[in-house]
């Protein structure tokens, strides 16, 4: 018989009272908000104060309060006040480490600042160069910038940060889909394959080139349909294009159960210009689904030989790759097999909050001594 392990028993300062977090999101994003869900739940069960400073809409769509935390929005004032009573502030993305500084400038004895960095700047014209300014001025203004890849890390070291570290960002397993059967008739696939691509329609998740390479699946027979879950900016050129091509593809926008479609697909396809620790590699791998996806960031630590990988914007090379797999089942199960085997060799949730704890320790100890 079995016994329930040890309580971990709460992180508490020598003064006598709890650690206390603020976490803050500069967005929605599936990635970073699962992830900032996760540690939530991980460091309040540890005894953690914990505090999210988020847009509303992504404490509407997380439940960060459900997970343990007070949750507070993103404006500035809040932002500032609850700055000022944590011990230590961790903010994910450049853009909320950028806002983050900001609230604890001027303070005297401020809390450190942990910026995890989920994504990277564009890489050209204004908006390129202005992100590559705000990389610069959050690397130098954290006293840990944590990557969820080994390039993320490297460019944080570049940009000036004092102390870079590779820290995976773990998002929980997706349940057991219901019936994919179901899914399939549902979206009219019962007997022709299924591709999926999720992920928001911006420019480097490369739906552009995707689309380039849907057109040869055209005269595949039986042609697949490809499901693009998603929204963004770029939807109404993508739309155009679908129809003025006549492309099998269907955009679906935002859907909460990419999870139960992308169970249900023949083979994922990931074609962006450049991906940290891709959620819809985690999932497809997961999941068993076979990925085809760009030789890009992070991409390649991540998914190992259990993926077939391709140079960002060779559509034939990506169009070639998706058919060759449709035609070969042998081929989509032991990658399946694959996949499966290297989710398991990545950190756990509760790794991936033990070691963030590690850092708040470090910091804080640090700040008294």
């Amino acid at each position: 018989m079995s016994s329930s392990p040890a309580p971990v028993p709460p992180p508490v300062l020598p003064y006598g009272r709890p650690l206390r977090a603020v976490q803050v999101l500069g967005g929605a994003g599936a990635g970073s908000s699962a992830h900032v869900r996760s540690l939530t739940t991980g460091l309040a069960a540890r005894g953690v104060r914990v505090t999210v400073c988020a847009p509303v809409a992504a404490e509407g769509e997380y439940d960060f309060t459900g997970a343990g935390a007070e949750f507070t929005p993103d404006a500035g004032s809040a932002l500032r006040a609850a700055c000022a009573g944590a011990d230590v502030v961790h903010a994910h993305g450049v853009r909320a480490g950028m806002r983050a500084a900001l609230a604890l400038r001027g303070r005297g004895r401020r809390a450190p600042l942990v910026v995890t960095w989920h994504g990277t700047a564009p890489d050209a014209g204004p908006l390129g160069r202005l992100g590559r300014l705000l990389e610069r001025h959050v690397a130098r203004a954290a006293a840990v910038v944590l990557g969820a890849s080994s390039d993320q890390v490297d460019l944080a070291r570049r940009r000036g940060a004092r102390d870079a570290r590779l820290a995976a960002v773990a998002v929980p397993a997706a349940p057991a889909p219901p019936d994919t059967g179901k899914t399939r008739a549902e979206l009219g696939v019962v007997e022709r394959p299924l591709v999926i691509a999720v992920g928001s329609l911006v420019a480097r998740r490369g739906y552009s080139f995707l689309l380039d390479a849907a057109r040869a699946w055209r005269d595949l027979e039986p042609a697949p349909l490809l499901l693009i879950a998603g929204e963004g900016p770029l939807r109404p050129e993508l739309a155009r294009r679908i129809e003025t091509e006549n492309l099998p593809v269907r955009l679906l926008g935002r859907r909460r159960d990419a999870d139960r479609l992308l169970a249900a697909a023949d083979v994922a396809v990931l074609p962006s210009r450049w991906e940290g620790r891709s959620l819809l590699a985690q999932e497809a791998l997961r999941a068993g689904v076979a990925l085809v996806a760009t030789e890009v960031g992070g991409v390649p630590e991540l998914v190992g030989d259990a993926a077939v990988l391709v140079p960002y914007g060779d559509a034939p090379a990506l169009a070639a790759a998706v058919a060759t797999l449709l035609h070969d089942p042998d081929r989509r199960a032991a990658l399946a097999l694959a996949g499966r085997a290297q989710a398991a060799t990545w950190p756990s949730e509760d790794d991936t909050v033990a070691q963030i704890l590690s850092v708040y320790d470090e910091l804080t100890e640090r700040r008294r001594a």
